[in-house]
């Protein structure tokens, strides 16, 4: 059946909380503060390439089975695709089209010269073994070769993925090629090319955007509570930097459960404990907490950090916190954002907030093809000063046409984009 690209519209927010309708309400609303035209609006829409394919395995008992695999490259006016890698048995096309849509616009927000990409697998990584992913890998890279590459669109870890995965896509690649080449992949292993601080940078970006809004109320972090939903490769990492920070994490979660203290989690020990056991739960010395549970709890700043549509019109009606700042891709849907609105919630949105990785990333890109790589201090320093400005942008960009951060970020994003466009030119 093919797809309906077209957008709905501004004042009309999607009647699913599906990512995709999230990410095309989101366009809308910019293209209507924006004054473009219909036919700058379906350019901006429409994914520029799509590629779906088989992914056959033979598992390790012998028995062959197949499964999907997707790459969307959704606008490369700016340059190359940029987007992360997805395992996970609920990958389907409007998925990648809508993560690939949001990269679009964080790429632009924080100004790197990247476009908008992603891919994804629809597998469950926990039921496959280490060799078997290894091949499910190797042969989703091999499909999609003719899309890919450091000058068309690099690849980076994403939920069920990590710097194994681009490990072996990198090698992958390079075998085809006959020559090593780094930075067709971002967020690999240090020993192959790979990037000091990737590994904490876009929680790194979740904490320094965090200050940053909390500093604009004269606020602190070291004065407010927190609870993260979310306990993966972002949530983990943005929990232990605010504690450091001195924020009192209260609450976290993972898709087993969650648990929460009212004067505070001991994250180390949690971190401790989720490395003997694959889990929060059972964490002693804390009480158990369900995940809709954890965003609805009396704290000041909440980090979704889990997965898309968490924060609904019903969930962002509870949500108690003041700040709200996204971790995770698209976790708010768009009648979210309008509750969370006018209750006054102060969202720092993803394309902002989460913007460490791909800041971090487009560092490790330009140190692969430079064979050249800085030191762990010199990328803390560039990442902090990306973030703070882009955040400054979209701040100033608020106040002065009195539209949430999100509305600001991408009419930031979007307007870079379409400028991109127009310069260029439409071919032929």
């Amino acid at each position: 059946m093919p797809h309906d690209y077209r957008s709905p519209e501004p004042d009309d927010p999607p009647a699913s909380s599906a990512p995709l309708a999230t990410a095309q309400h989101q366009l809308a609303r910019a293209v209507e503060i924006l004054s473009y035209d219909e036919g700058l609006h379906e350019v901006l829409a429409t994914p520029r390439r799509e590629m779906r394919v088989a992914v056959p395995l033979r598992r390790d008992d012998g028995r062959v089975q197949v499964f999907t695999g997707y790459r969307v490259q959704h606008n490369i006016s700016r340059g190359p695709g940029k987007g992360g890698l997805r395992y996970a048995p609920g990958v389907d096309i409007d998925e990648v089209r809508a993560l690939a849509m949001w990269m679009t616009w964080k790429c632009a927000v924080v100004d790197v010269p990247y476009g908008g990409a992603k891919g994804g697998v629809t597998i469950d990584p926990h039921a496959h073994s280490a060799a078997e992913l290894e091949r499910v890998t190797r042969r989703y890279t091999s499909e999609i070769m003719p899309m890919i590459g450091p000058e068309r669109d690099i690849m980076a870890p994403d939920i069920g993925t990590d710097e194994r995965t681009m490990a072996w896509v990198m090698d992958t690649y390079s075998v085809n090629r006959g020559f090593t080449i780094p930075a067709v992949t971002t967020g690999k292993p240090l020993a192959v090319g790979g990037s000091l601080g990737r590994p904490t940078a876009t929680s790194q970006g979740v904490v320094h955007t965090a200050r940053a809004a909390l500093r604009a109320d004269g606020v602190e972090l070291g004065e407010v509570s927190a609870a993260v939903q979310g306990f993966g490769k972002v949530g983990s990492h943005a929990a232990r930097l605010l504690h450091e920070a001195g924020t009192r994490v209260v609450a976290v979660s993972d898709q087993y459960g969650g648990v929460q203290r009212a004067d505070g989690l001991d994250v180390p020990a949690l971190l401790e404990h989720v490395a003997r056991t694959g889990t929060v739960t059972g964490f002693s010395d804390a009480d158990a907490v369900s995940n809709t549970d954890l965003l609805a709890l009396d704290v000041d700043v909440l980090v979704p950090a889990a997965v898309e549509g968490v924060i609904d019109g019903d969930t962002a009606g509870r949500v108690k916190a003041r700040w709200v700042v996204e971790g995770a891709n698209g976790p708010t849907t768009s009648e979210g954002d309008r509750v969370l609105a006018e209750r006054g919630v102060v969202v720092v949105p993803d394309i902002l907030a989460n913007a460490g990785g791909v800041v971090v990333s487009y560092f490790e890109w330009v140190q692969a093809n430079q064979a050249y790589w800085w030191t762990e201090q010199e990328i803390a320093e560039r990442l902090e000063q990306r973030m703070l400005a882009s955040h400054a942008s979209v701040s100033a960009l608020a106040r002065a046409e009195s539209v949430t951060l999100r509305e600001a970020a991408l009419t930031i994003g979007v307007r870079r984009v379409a400028e991109a466009h127009q310069i260029r030119g439409l071919y032929p």
